[in-house]
């Protein structure tokens, strides 16, 4: 059996560069993904019903965009972006909500300050917040606060786990413990000192040793929940990333609390989205288990 936590101490400098820094197999990401999502997005934005840039803290990014669909008592879905907590704005990934809203699901896209404005333990007290607000503003924003699942890729995975292990009725009263009906955490960063020893990536992160443990979800934030979880990774992703994965799962599903692990066939991190983004897909359907 693999010990987790100390697996990473096998790689070197240049092998978590390889494993992590992803954008190095990617040559067309600035070129093509990059604005492809940003395309799909303008259009997204241009004819769903959307409420854009609703503040819910001080935080110059701590913003939501709302999409609305057309059914009564939908259920929520929010979803936090990725970009390693440097990178990254809620804005480009509007192209999200457009099937979920054609299924019947309010989409919640929020933002939140980045670093190294903000610490990553910053970034996760904001992502709290933003649950917490969409929850207290529910009326306002014409959603159901009742049906709220957490959704996020890469770092937003992260935010996810985190999410999952946050107990609300401790964090602000009147938020109920089950606050939260489901979790589909995406390609999730589950133990963050591979992360650390990443230069490449850590130098805008600038996480130290005791950040990445309070931080990591393995470590000091299991589920406090057990509603049930979609823990995701693509099949061409890296091998450090199918471990991210595999971890979580296999550390926190038991017989009370549904988890299942899906393996989008032969795509890697970011093409991954683009068949979340398919009404068609057996990835899209198979969130929908979970969200409705």
């Amino acid at each position: 059996m693999i010990d987790h936590l100390t697996y990473h101490e096998k790689f070197t400098a240049d092998e978590f560069e390889q494993q992590y820094n992803l954008r190095l197999g990617r040559p067309d990401y600035e070129e093509t993904v990059i604005p492809g999502w940003i395309s799909a997005s303008e259009s997204a934005r241009a004819t769903l019903n959307c409420k854009l840039d609703i503040r819910y803290a001080e935080g110059e990014k701590q913003k939501l965009d709302v999409f609305v669909c057309a059914e009564k008592n939908a259920p929520t879905l929010i979803y936090f972006h990725g970009g390693y907590w440097q990178r990254g704005d809620k804005s480009i990934y509007s192209f999200l909500a457009a099937p979920y809203n054609k299924a019947g699901i309010n989409v919640v896209v929020a933002g939140y300050d980045l670093c190294p404005a903000v610490t990553l333990t910053q970034i996760s007290r904001q992502a709290r917040e933003a649950v917490a607000a969409v929850w207290q503003r529910a009326d306002e924003l014409q959603i159901n606060r009742n049906a709220i699942t957490v959704m996020g890729h890469s770092a937003g995975g992260h935010i996810t786990e985190m999410m999952m292990a946050t107990r609300w009725s401790d964090y602000a009263s009147g938020l109920p413990d089950d606050l939260l009906k489901a979790g589909i955490p995406i390609s999730p960063l589950s133990l963050l000192e591979p992360v650390r020893r990443t230069v490449g990536l850590n130098t805008g992160i600038r996480m130290d040793e005791a950040e990445a443990e309070s931080q990591s979800p393995m470590i000091n934030h299991p589920p406090v929940t057990n509603a049930p979880q979609l823990v995701v990774v693509g099949g061409a992703e890296t091998a450090e990333f199918h471990r991210q994965s595999q971890m979580y799962y296999e550390a926190f599903r038991n017989n009370e609390r549904k988890m299942e692990m899906y393996i989008v066939p032969d795509v890697d991190h970011f093409d991954e989205l683009n068949v979340l983004s398919n009404p068609d897909s057996q990835f899209f359907m198979k969130t929908l288990g979970y969200i409705k």
